[in-house]
């Protein structure tokens, strides 16, 4: 299925120098942004107290919020969940104080917070008193964090070991270890985003980052295919030409496939809340980077390792004719 056709091959490879200029400066400003600011993990990994609470009507988070702060908590996270009459607290590992009584000393606060008659519908005057329900209550200690890390971080190890065997098998060494220079690109670059803003670093996060390896990867197997195809089927072409015309062909499918993903992702961004809008947002960021590291990174890589016709095409063996 194509939206449209695209008859003269567009001269990519004849600025892959500049877009791998680019791409590296790029990359170097995230890895900078990693080593100096580090990343902002979430409760999962850091250690600390989650707790969901109901109310009978929607209350005001940002009321809440200021409220847990008032009372000595630090950096505490306030957020809808599923629902706006839903509320999940996350509220980080604090020295010396017993995990045990975190979720009474929130449960007081909210106490406060009902008790001050903030108004939760939004309408003028003063609000019906809502009590606060405990509906869930779980603690995640340090050592439970420092292992999620561990964990996450071997997950994405073998996710790139299995990437890189998956395409030395079926390609060759050149477009394994081009590919997974470009993915790497792309997770290094949505870390880079989240180091440099302070965002929070949580599980849907790491999950998100893990989709768009995979991602990224088909995108970049859909334009190798069609390198080695244009290899066996076209005579005459060299190197440049041969990415320049794959690029090109598979155009179309990327629009296609990239934008319908991208609008569901852009749903959960605008309409997901505070639960989805960190994990839509690194799915964004991993796709957009996706489609220009498959192009205009991994293509580039490919030509100058030196891939060429010949390592796809056998050269016919003449038979020799039985001497009598």
């Amino acid at each position: 299925m194509e939206f449209f056709r695209i008859r003269k091959d567009i001269p990519f490879m004849r600025h892959a120098l500049v877009f791998n200029i680019i791409s590296l400066i790029t990359f170097l400003l995230a890895v900078f942004f990693l080593a100096t600011r580090g990343l902002h993990f979430s409760v999962e990994f850091t250690g600390g107290t989650l707790m969901e609470v109901s109310y009978a009507q929607a209350p005001d988070l940002t009321q809440i919020r200021k409220q847990l702060e008032a009372d000595g908590f630090v950096d505490p996270q306030v957020q809808n969940f599923g629902s706006s009459r839903e509320v999940l607290i996350r509220v980080p590992l604090t020295k010396g104080t017993e995990s045990s009584k975190v979720g009474e000393q929130v449960m007081a606060s909210l106490m406060k917070v009902m008790r001050s008659g903030i108004p939760g519908d939004g309408a003028g005057g003063a609000a019906p008193v809502m009590t606060p329900e405990l509906k869930r209550v779980e603690f995640v200690g340090p050592q439970v964090g420092k292992e999620l890390a561990e964990d996450g971080a071997l997950a994405l190890l073998l996710v790139v070991v299995g990437i890189m065997l998956y395409l030395a098998f079926r390609f060759e060494w050149r477009f394994a270890l081009s590919a997974i220079i470009a993915n790497m690109h792309d997770v290094v670059i949505i870390l880079g985003f989240f180091s440099f803003f302070q965002w929070e670093f949580s599980l849907p996060v790491l999950a998100a980052v893990l989709a768009v390896l995979g991602y990224s990867v088909n995108e970049s197997v859909v334009v190798f295919d069609r390198v080695r195809e244009t290899f066996k089927k076209k005579r005459g072409m060299t190197t440049p030409q041969v990415l320049d015309h794959a690029i090109t062909s598979t155009i179309s499918r990327t629009i296609i496939t990239h934008g319908s993903t991208q609008m569901m992702v852009t749903s959960m961004l605008v309409f997901g809340g505070a639960a989805l809008h960190y994990f839509a947002l690194a799915l964004t960021i991993g796709i957009l980077f996706g489609i220009y590291s498959s192009v205009l990174v991994a293509s580039p890589l490919v030509m100058w390792l030196g891939v060429s016709r010949e390592q796809f095409v056998k050269p016919k063996v003449e038979k020799q004719e039985a001497v009598v």
